[in-house]
């Protein structure tokens, strides 16, 4: 994924509404007035978010005669995740290795202090 992409991508998911309207896509297409519905919000302002999301690649808008269904795109998401999981192997890593450097630490302590006193 190009980095402009993928800037588009993380962009998009940034906003809540946004979110919630690839949750609701992730079950099957829907209209823009299908989409709107749980939303306090107009229609043009639904139709804004829309775009951003379109223009991200996270969905495809179709025409069936009155019908303009949208539908998730899945690949950019699944990139965007590729992109996450090489920082996610670092800070497991990472912790993996601060676990170990505080088991030793609590070995150390356990461990019962030498008498200077005989």
């Amino acid at each position: 994924m190009s980095p402009d992409r993928l800037s588009k991508v993380f962009s998009a998911l940034a906003d809540p509404t946004r979110r919630e309207i690839l949750v609701r896509l992730s079950t099957s297409e829907r209209s823009v007035t299908e989409l709107a519905e749980p939303f306090d919000m107009s229609l043009p302002a639904i139709s804004k978010h829309l775009r951003v999301l379109e223009g991200s690649g996270l969905i495809s808008r179709g025409r069936d005669a009155q019908w303009r269904p949208c539908r998730i795109q899945a690949a950019p998401l699944k990139e965007a995740v590729d992109w996450i999981g090489q920082y996610r192997r670092h800070w497991e890593e990472s912790l993996d290795r601060l676990d170990d450097y505080l088991q030793q630490l609590q070995a150390k302590q356990r461990k019962p202090a030498k008498s200077h006193d005989k």
